[in-house]
């Protein structure tokens, strides 16, 4: 039987914080603006997720996946709030957390982009790609 065992420079057993792979360039929208307004900023910054405050205060996040469903399937006009398609409450992780855990959050909440708050401010955001990239590089 082959000996399964890992000693601690194996890298998967050396922890990663969320922090070291996180995505820094995160786009906040105020909650009114537009489902037309939050697909033409992610498409001119070429990302996949806004995340909708209010208040100053991240409430939820509109991903890429939320306005082709939500609008389409809902017949939603594109002028919609984001409000009313963004996923809510928001699913979000520590910067100093561990990625096993954000592995783990991802796995069970069933969400691919998961945004780092500290201390009610969006510091970045890892997703799913971030968490196969890190892993196929180690």
């Amino acid at each position: 039987m082959p000996n399964l065992s890992m000693n601690s420079s194996d890298p998967i057993q050396q922890k990663t914080w969320v922090k070291e792979i996180m995505n820094t360039s995160v786009i906040s929208i105020d909650s009114s603006v537009t489902a037309a307004d939050a697909a033409r900023m992610m498409e001119d910054t070429g990302i996949g997720a806004v995340i909708v405050l209010e208040n100053s205060l991240p409430v939820g996040i509109v991903t890429d996946r939320d306005l082709a469903i939500k609008i389409t399937a809902h017949s939603f006009p594109i002028g919609t709030p984001v409000k009313r398609i963004m996923s809510s409450p928001l699913i979000s992780i520590d910067p100093d957390s561990d990625l096993w855990i954000a592995s783990d959050l991802m796995s069970t909440r069933n969400v691919r982009k998961l945004p780092v708050i500290d201390d009610d401010t969006v510091v970045g955001i890892i997703t799913s790609s971030d968490l196969v990239k890190h892993i196929a590089d180690h």
